[in-house]
């Protein structure tokens, strides 16, 4: 897609969910997808390789979240993969401070590289696992947001999430169409790590049929010491 066209596009598609884009930040847009597409060939990254697909279902998706996070705030990003939701958020967000959680080394490459191609700064791309990192005292219960996006069900994630959140923060999930299930099976699970489900925002993502969801944990008390347990146990056995 040439550049011309990816502008028109994306400022489109960014109308539709209120957020203006000014030229520096399309053009942050378009590097990012660039890179994105050369490094999918070396490693996989993401199955979506369609230009305007990347611009809804990736960067327009990312950034639904973005009127959810105060000003100046913490935000970690668990499972980043290829930098969703973060990198999208850090472009059109100077003021709030992110890391970037991800378990593949080669990814946190891919982010590093990025993030030193679109000279954006107080963002930073951690390799870990989730479980690893949230039992850092330094790291636990420091953020004021702590969002991801398609990486595991409602009951595993809030045992990534709310733990690195601090109280009276929020934990981000976003999800696709069906989560009454997961919500409901989720609810034990929240309430024990000191969490309480404040938001459920469903939506169409612009001009497509795709149905998405983004709940909101508000964090109301520390959550236990032993969560979250040790590395592979939240995906193996939810707290139910």
């Amino acid at each position: 897609m040439e550049k011309q066209e990816f502008e028109q596009k994306i400022k489109t598609y960014a109308d539709e969910i209120e957020i203006v884009l000014n030229e520096q930040q399309i053009h942050q847009f378009y590097q990012y997808m660039e890179l994105l597409l050369e490094w999918n060939e070396k490693i996989n990254l993401t199955a979506i390789t369609n230009p305007e697909e990347i611009i809804v279902k990736h960067f327009i998706d990312s950034l639904t979240i973005a009127k959810y996070v105060k000003e100046n705030a913490r935000l970690i990003d668990v499972g980043t993969g290829a930098g969703f939701p973060g990198i999208p958020l850090k472009i059109i967000r100077e003021d709030i401070e992110i890391t970037l959680l991800d378990s593949l080394n080669k990814r946190v490459n891919f982010l590093n590289e990025v993030i030193h191609e679109l000279k954006l700064s107080k963002i930073q791309a951690v390799h870990s696992r989730v479980e690893d990192f949230a039992k850092d005292k330094k790291n636990r219960e420091s953020f004021d947001y702590a969002t991801s996006r398609a990486v595991a069900n409602l009951s595993t994630l809030s045992e990534y999430l709310i733990p690195l959140v601090k109280i009276g923060g929020n934990a981000i999930s976003m999800k696709g169409s069906e989560v009454d299930e997961e919500m409901k099976q989720s609810q034990k699970a929240i309430s024990l790590l000191g969490g309480k489900i404040e938001t459920i925002e469903t939506f169409q993502l612009p001009q497509s049929d795709i149905n998405r969801n983004i709940i909101i944990i508000h964090k109301t008390q520390n959550t236990p010491n032993k969560y979250p347990r040790k590395a592979g146990m939240p995906s193996k056995e939810p707290i139910n």
